[in-house]
């Protein structure tokens, strides 16, 4: 199994994610040795000096570093000893305490680029597909999607990885709501609800496989942009609380379409991100100054 390494907003808090997730609907966090006595893994860390906090959840394990060392210079030694752990067949977290440990969640606001969007971060992996809901009637595949549309000033609902992103009516400004909904998904997963259906997961494996295989099927252009897309795009939108997928390209008129969702749909500055952002990363990488991006939902 291999880890990959990803850094977080917080520079002393380095990610290494794994392909699967490792815990099902829990999260755990360990400041010392002793703390860990149901993650053989998390032990194993705390040998190393560096290692002040050791936090599981999802499909990942974060590691909050003292400053005695730098991240650059252990990362790699780090997700060796993880990966070493793991394909040894050593245990991660025993699984007869997960029952018995219910652990609380954060939950803070993030503002984004868009004014009418805010980016609520949870410390627990959701999902790891991208799930975009524009009314209650769509929101058979998510309980917590549906009751967040009764808030009345709840307009759009975006869910990512580990953040759930509200857009708002312009009835109320988010120093007036912005509580009542961090409370209200704080409580509603610590209490048991369902972020997403189960069914909802194993159909998104379905169709991550026919996306590969539509994927094989298309011209070498569009296969780049895609690539660039997902690599050096979409980890900046995230950042913001929205997302970019690819549409199609026309290789007559070298125009690419995209949707744009969460706070990138409908944000003031999405306009400015296509042309000066994506746009000029699209001419420079594929060497082509005739290309053109627009939004296929705008």
């Amino acid at each position: 199994m291999k880890v990959t390494i990803k850094e977080t907003q917080n520079p002393t808090i380095l990610k290494f994610e794994f392909p699967d997730f490792i815990t099902q609907n829990e999260n755990f966090e360990f400041k010392n040795i002793d703390e860990a006595g149901n993650s053989p893994l998390a032990q194993q860390l705390f040998y190393l000096p560096f290692v002040k906090t050791v936090y599981i959840s999802g499909n990942f394990i974060a590691i909050e570093r003292f400053s005695i060392v730098e991240w650059d210079d252990v990362k790699e030694a780090v997700a060796e000893q993880i990966e070493k752990h793991v394909n040894e067949g050593g245990v991660i977290v025993k699984q007869e305490d997960n029952k018995t440990k219910k652990q609380p969640i954060t939950v803070y606001g993030e503002t984004t680029p868009n004014p009418s969007a805010l980016k609520f971060v949870v410390s627990r992996m959701l999902t790891k597909t991208a799930v975009e809901y524009k009314n209650i009637d769509q929101t058979s595949s998510s309980p917590l999607a549906k009751e967040l549309f009764k808030f009345p000033y709840v307009k759009e609902i975006f869910i990512d990885e580990n953040y759930i992103s509200v857009t708002k009516y312009d009835i109320n400004n988010w120093d007036e709501i912005t509580l009542e909904i961090r409370s209200f998904i704080k409580q509603f997963i610590e209490n048991g609800g369902t972020v997403l259906e189960e069914n909802f997961i194993q159909e998104t494996l379905v169709e991550e496989t026919k996306k590969t295989e539509e994927f094989d099927n298309l011209d070498v252009t569009s296969q780049k942009i895609i690539n660039i897309l997902e690599e050096y795009v979409k980890p900046a939108v995230a950042a913001d609380g929205g997302n970019i997928a690819f549409e199609s390209f026309d290789e007559e008129n070298k125009i690419v379409k995209v949707i744009l969702q969460g706070a990138c749909s409908g944000c003031p500055s999405s306009t400015f991100t296509l042309k000066s952002g994506i746009e000029g990363l699209l001419k420079s990488m594929l060497n082509d100054d005739s290309i053109i991006v627009e939004a296929a939902n705008a």
